[in-house]
């Protein structure tokens, strides 16, 4: 490595991780704010801060790449010098309680300055090792709330003293009573023995959750409590005690939480006893740290690769016009190339698909828009596809993906969670399950519509469903604001002949929209689509869209629940800033 005697390794590797802290300093700092903006009900500012720190990281590993440049000069751009940082690096992550950070955060030097194809261990900390055991009891990062011989109910008072806010709580003995109730009607004889909640509340949008478990006689179960403050004191909105329902709150289409923890790990390794099937890499996505999430998920599909026979084949679903989308049978991931050309009506560019998924990522995803991961110079073996998709992604996607000495390698793609298709979905389905997606497919529509979003094309195979039941949108091409648009009425036809016209008889702007026009581009069965229009008719005229329109125009930030309406303990109330599109299925 050329580097001056009087600049060593050591000492560069310091700045490094100089710069890691320095993000984790700022981002200490939009942190803490949160708490005070639930407190003062100030939502503009949350929607701020939770677009603001998802750039802080960029902008630290940029800082440290700035300091180094001037320290080494040339040297910056040599292999040699990051195999040396990376021997220097490495004992300085020995006594850290966030060493796998400190490891993702290293990596993006690397991969800022070099396009490396796959990973290169000599400069890269890359591991395919079981983790280390995982963090059990006792925890430092819990606090717990023992019985001693109480009932639930001065258990839970406990619990509201020791999570206090400046403007206080509403009316803890009645929010202790509903949830005593509500823990009595779900778990039966069996006898609480203590409550154990993260010490960090969570903060996302207009709520916050202490999440935990209950200890019982008869084991242990999950546990989160759902706070709002909607007139400027606190109230308990909800307690969930099932794995699936908690898992929905931490669910990969939704925004990242913003939760203080000295050890990350730990954390992630709590939450994983509670919701044991939700992957490693979306908790710490959901904690927002989506760097070490993206390595997390890389990570497991080299170590599925390892262990099984899988190959990549084309997705299940309809061929798409922009992204060729495909999936590795036992691991719940699908792969996204952007096409070399888009068929016919497409009419965006790549750098606007591109554009759009950065938007998606700074959005509030209102549990309606999956959480997507950009990788760059990936390589697989070449028998590991199917050939019919190998073959597939060279004619279409020739300008990202490649054959070099049998390897495929491809320059850039998204994955995102795998998810059944809902065109798909609603031939398989009962009756039953069908007519519940139908109409959850109608509350995504006007979930995001809450958040200042028009999906832009609504078929059916743009959504998917979850392992949960949920719909959630996962096509970007044609998404835009819903202040954007200008939804309008369709005119009369003037005469016969404009009646029959196979073309539109009056002009159309690029981002005009007709609501009428909906139901035939549903593409419902006369059954389902009755059952859309009884629940979810008014998405057909034109008022509601521009009553949403003037929500947003007007700095509104409207209410979205991570949950079941029917899990929330007060009687739900209609208020003119919901405008109908805020409460979930």
């Amino acid at each position: 490595m050329n580097v001056s005697a009087a600049w060593s390794a050591a000492e560069a590797a310091r700045i490094i991780v100089e710069a890691h802290e320095d993000h984790l300093a700022r981002l200490s700092e939009v942190i803490r704010r949160a708490k005070t903006h639930f407190e003062e009900r100030d939502w503009q500012a949350v929607q701020q801060d939770s677009a603001y720190r998802l750039d802080l990281y960029n902008a630290a590993v940029q800082g440290g790449l700035q300091r180094l440049r001037g320290r080494l000069g040339p040297a910056l751009s040599e292999h040699a010098t990051w195999t040396a940082l990376r021997e220097a690096y490495a004992p300085l992550l020995a006594a850290r309680s966030d060493a796998e950070l400190a490891e993702t955060f290293f990596n993006s030097f690397t991969r800022r300055l070099f396009q490396t194809v796959g990973v290169d261990p000599a400069m890269e900390f890359v591991s395919l090792a079981a983790r280390a055991g995982a963090y059990g009891p006792p925890r430092s990062h819990t606090l717990r709330f023992p019985a001693r011989g109480r009932g639930l109910v001065p258990i839970v008072r406990a619990v509201f003293d020791g999570f206090p806010f400046a403007p206080g709580y509403a009316d803890p003995d009645a929010d202790a009573a509903r949830i005593a109730e509500e823990v009595a009607t779900q778990m039966g004889a069996a006898e609480v023995r203590e409550i154990e909640l993260a010490r960090a509340v969570f903060y996302r949008g207009k709520g916050a959750y202490l999440v935990g478990q209950i200890h019982t006689t008869g084991g242990s179960e999950p546990l989160l409590i759902a706070l709002t403050n909607p007139d400027g004191r606190v109230v308990v909105d909800a307690v969930l005690l099932t794995a699936d329902e908690v898992s929905v709150v931490f669910s990969f289409a939704r925004s990242y939480f913003f939760v203080a923890m000295d050890r990350p790990r730990e954390m992630v390794d709590y939450l994983h006893t509670i919701m044991p099937r939700k992957p490693i890499a979306e908790l710490y996505n959901a904690l927002g740290f989506n760097k070490h999430g993206k390595t997390e998920l890389y990570r497991s599909l080299l170590e599925h690769l390892a262990v099984s026979d899988d190959r990549f084949v084309v997705a299940p679903g309809q061929r798409g016009m922009v992204m060729a989308v495909f999936t590795l049978p036992g691991f719940d991931v699908v792969f996204k190339v952007i096409r070399d050309r888009f068929e016919y009506p497409k009419t965006v560019t790549p750098d606007q698909v591109r554009a759009n998924y950065r938007m998606v990522f700074h959005h509030d995803r209102a549990g309606r828009l999956v959480d997507a991961q950009e990788f760059e110079h990936l390589a697989f073996d070449r028998e590991r596809f199917d050939p019919g998709l190998l073959a597939q992604l060279l004619e279409a996607c020739a300008e990202r993906v490649r054959l070099v000495d049998g390897r495929v390698v491809i320059s850039h793609l998204y994955t995102e969670r795998r998810l059944r298709p809902l065109d798909v979905y609603l031939r398989e389905a009962g009756s039953d399950a069908a007519r519940e997606a139908v109409t959850d497919y109608g509350q995504a529509m006007r979930d995001l519509a809450a958040t200042n979003v028009f999906p832009g094309d609504m078929l059916l195979k743009n959504f998917g469903v979850s392992r949960h039941g949920r719909l959630i949108f996962y096509d970007y091409d044609e998404l835009c604001s819903l202040t954007e648009c200008r939804f309008r009425q369709l005119p009369p036809p003037g005469d016969d002949h404009d009646d029959g016209a196979a073309e539109p008889w009056f002009f159309v702007g690029e981002r005009d929209i007709f609501p009428e026009e909906f139901r035939a581009f549903l593409g419902l069965p006369p059954e389902l689509l009755e059952v859309f229009l009884l629940r979810h008719g008014e998405l057909l005229h034109v008022a509601f869209w521009h009553r949403m329109q003037e929500l947003h125009r007007s700095g509104e930030v409207l209410d979205i629940y991570p949950y079941k309406s029917t899990r929330r303990l007060r009687p739900t109330v209609r208020r003119p800033r919901d405008a109908g599109a805020s409460h979930p299925s």
